[in-house]
């Protein structure tokens, strides 16, 4: 698998990343384990995870692997805080609650440093400069060797990475995690801008539309997908309209043509996008992420490109498009 620099840094990662979101949950021990292994032979080395993800537990059972089945030297973990499932105040970017986070989710990983640390979204009740002293001591304290945004908007990213470049000696952006796909491509508009000018590398979370663009929902919702899952649904329920639709067909067109799987095509366009460093792929068994990794083999002609970006590209007015 060929590697990538993250953002402005001298940090390289594998051009796909393995998610976690479901370990602990709707993936065991040992399919995650199974995994892991799978991802580390097709030459992956970077594994995001979260502290919510199944209320921790995803964080452990990387814990339990690390050593287990494979070196700590092997893998780049990057995790990522700020969230509060439940209560009154969701995001919580605060020092006292992002450092807390931050040293129990180095206990559950078993290890003394996390490779990239994300804030896991933008918190308006604390100032933007405490959450990002934080991040500037959790670097300088060697619990973290880089860090970046997730969920963050256009302004949100530009505002907090010129904060950090601004004097010496503050932990620079490298990284922002956020949705992309060809169902969504919101982030085009300022979201990818304003990483290319402070190098930020980008990191889609749900390059599939949420396992939509596989074609798995063309003719109905399998007992087993995440659209018939009770905690899943409403995540997928908004790519199951008519405009999601007609891109899904011409997802599948294009992979008939090409003799490979819609879930290649829709990973190999977003893979390539400007800006776009690792993709980071969410599976529940080794067979969906085979399936996944099987896209390293592939570049989409130009002319596929194009028909894609066409069907896809959202409204987009004033002020992007002004004049």
């Amino acid at each position: 698998m060929q590697q990538r620099p993250l953002g402005r840094s001298g940090l390289a990662v594998s051009r796909l990343a393995l998610g976690t979101m479901t370990w602990g949950r709707d993936t065991d021990a040992d399919d995650a384990a199974a995994q892991l292994k799978s991802f580390l032979d097709a030459g992956g080395t970077l594994v995001d995870t979260a502290d919510v993800y199944a209320d921790g537990e995803a964080e452990a059972v990387i814990g339990a692997l690390v050593g287990s089945l494979v070196q700590r030297d092997e893998l780049l973990i990057a995790t990522k805080a700020g969230l509060r499932p439940g209560g009154p105040r969701r995001r919580d970017n605060s020092r006292s609650h992002l450092l807390s986070s931050l040293d129990a989710s180095l206990n559950r990983l078993g290890t003394d440093h996390v490779d990239l640390w994300q804030v896991h979204g933008y918190d308006p009740d604390t100032p933007l400069d405490e959450t990002l002293a934080a991040l500037d001591h959790a670097v300088s304290s060697g619990r973290v060797r880089y860090v970046g945004v997730s969920n963050f908007s256009g302004w949100q990213t530009a505002r907090a990475a010129a904060w950090q470049v601004a004097w010496p000696g503050r932990a620079p952006l490298v990284a922002a995690q956020v949705e992309y796909s060809l169902l969504e491509r919101g982030i085009e508009r300022e979201v990818v801008p304003a990483c290319e000018a402070m190098g930020l590398g980008v990191l889609p979370w749900s390059p599939l539309g949420r396992g939509v663009l596989t074609g798995k929902y063309r003719h109905g919702r399998p007992a087993d997908s995440r659209a018939a899952s009770a905690h899943l649904e409403r995540f997928v329920a908004p790519y199951l309209e008519p405009r999601c639709s007609g891109i899904v067909e011409a997802v599948a067109t294009a992979a008939d043509g090409l003799g490979v799987s819609p879930m290649e095509v829709a990973l190999a366009w977003v893979r390539d996008r400007p800006g776009v460093v690792a993709p980071i792929l969410g599976a529940r068994t080794v067979g969906q992420l085979l399936g996944a990794i099987a896209v390293e083999r592939i570049t989409l002609p130009d002319e596929i490109t194009r028909a894609l970006d066409d069907i896809s590209t959202p409204p987009v007015g004033y002020p992007e498009r002004a004049g």
